[in-house]
């Protein structure tokens, strides 16, 4: 397996990429790019990345964790 330590992206297993795949394709019925963000499938999908992260990160309980699109850090970059 190669390994990629850089800050950039990152080389990930072959069966996350197949796991995305099917999403992509069937996700409870639906191509997850056409479940609603607010849709309950869709919202237990990003619960479940959010204790994710603040597992591996240790983040307390009482942070809350957003997840943004990099062209909006940008623009909040730029105006500080």
């Amino acid at each position: 397996m190669k390994h990629n330590f850089g800050a950039g992206p990152c080389i990930l297993p072959q069966e996350v990429f197949q796991q995305a795949a099917a999403a992509v394709i069937d996700f409870n019925g639906l191509s997850i790019l056409e479940v609603s963000h607010r849709h309950k499938d869709f919202v237990a999908v990003m619960d479940e990345a959010i204790a994710l992260v603040k597992e591996a990160l240790n983040v307390p309980k009482v942070i809350r964790l957003l997840f943004f699109k990099v062209e909006l850090l940008l623009v909040l970059q730029l105006l500080h």
